[in-house]
């Protein structure tokens, strides 16, 4: 969006330096990233950026004003953990870089989750891409590296010793996002470990290190209830929904608390309208808007163009909503003059002694395609993929 800063990237790009981006991600990391990373970052206004940030502000207010009970009523009695949290530790919006019918670029909120997503492998790329591309300095985050990561040690390790602290997740060497688990242990300290190596006496949770079993007082949790649902087989030593003495970063209720749940109740110029599929109304076009569960991870499920055939075969209505179409915006030009539509999250971080989050980062899903995520990208395509945003006057 910004011409001067799009320009420069273009001129100075090159497949090179592309590999030397992967290549020192590579390096901080112990592996390359299994996703695959955008040739380029996006440029964004700050007009663009104050757009946001009002959208944000006003998404955290109206959250903060719904009653804890209203909130729990969106986890499924069969998902319930004990010893629920007054506030989640994570916050990630996710909003279309969208046109609007008088041609003026503006965001559209897509999702909300207060679940953990890429929040030390952003700041690393971030830091590459400066590294890569000195000009892209200039517009740096002005949060520190040591700033950035003092924040996330309180929220995450808190008072405990890292050693106690584990990042939890199914079988974490195999996932696709593996590359932030290893970095933040670079970082923290805190070990990826997986849920089918922890060990159970009593209410305390062990999982074993040189030999001996060590204490899990505080838990990552990088486990998606979704996700468990697809391995049956899973042999654990404990529930998620025992009385266990640990202390859950974020708390697994989460998840289904701050979700498309809540995409009906919210209100804002740049929310698009939103229904519980069981409350869709005869007045509205189906043609106009795009089916999504309301629990699903990473654009599974999600239907673009849904029928009444399709919705009328859905028997758990109210686990489903229909959300508006936005129209994304082709914006930011490759060398072979095509363009890439995006989306960007807000990565926020909320401390428990904090009332309202924290932003810390941002993270962008670039695509040529009209799915957005990055499994749905074409492989031969430039300018797709997981990304980051910087931005300025334009």
């Amino acid at each position: 969006m910004i011409k001067k800063y799009r320009d420069l990237f273009n001129d100075d790009f090159s497949f090179d330096k592309y590999k030397d981006v992967i290549s020192d991600l590579k390096e901080k990391s112990g592996i390359e990233p299994q996703f695959r990373v955008s040739e380029s970052p996006i440029f964004l206004t700050k007009d663009f950026k104050d757009k946001l940030k009002d959208a944000c502000e006003s998404i955290i207010t109206q959250i903060k004003d719904i009653p804890q009970e209203e909130l729990s009523k969106a986890v499924p009695a069969n998902c319930n953990v004990p010893n629920d949290t007054k506030q989640p530790h994570f916050f990630t919006i996710d909003f279309g870089i969208c046109e609007n019918k008088t041609g003026e670029i503006e965001p559209q909120l897509i999702e909300l989750q207060a679940f953990p997503t890429l929040y030390t492998f952003q700041k690393e790329l971030e830091n590459t891409l400066c590294d890569v591309y000195p000009f892209l300095n200039e517009l740096k985050s002005k949060l520190s590296n040591e700033d950035y990561y003092a924040q996330l040690k309180k929220l995450i390790i808190g008072d405990e010793n890292p050693e106690n602290v584990v990042l939890l997740e199914i079988y974490p060497d195999k996932q696709k996002t593996n590359i932030d688990f290893y970095l933040t242990e670079k970082k923290l300290g805190v070990k990826p470990v997986c849920i089918t190596k922890v060990k159970k006496q009593g209410k305390k949770l062990y999982y074993e290190k040189d030999g001996n079993l060590v204490q899990i007082k505080r838990i990552y949790n990088r486990v998606i209830f979704d996700e468990l649902d697809r391995f049956p087989d899973l042999k654990l030593e404990f529930n998620f929904r025992e009385e266990l003495d640990v202390e859950w970063v974020t708390h697994p209720n989460w998840f289904f608390k701050i979700s498309k749940y809540l995409l009906p109740k919210l209100q804002h110029e740049f929310v698009p309208k939103s229904y519980f599929l069981n409350e869709f109304p005869e007045s509205e076009n189906l043609k106009d808007f795009v089916l999504k569960p309301l629990f699903s991870f990473a654009g599974s499920g999600v239907n673009l163009d849904p029928t009444k055939e399709i919705t009328g075969a859905i028997l758990d209505k109210e686990n489903f909503i229909l959300q508006r179409k936005v129209v994304y915006a082709p914006l930011f030009l490759d060398p072979n003059g095509e363009f890439s539509k995006a989306e960007i999250r807000l990565l926020y971080i909320w401390q428990e002694d904090e009332e309202r989050p924290i932003l810390m980062e941002y993270l962008v899903r670039m695509t040529k395609v009209a799915m957005v995520n990055v499994d749905f990208n074409k492989k031969d395509a430039i300018w797709i993929g997981g990304s980051t945003a910087f931005f300025a006057e334009d």
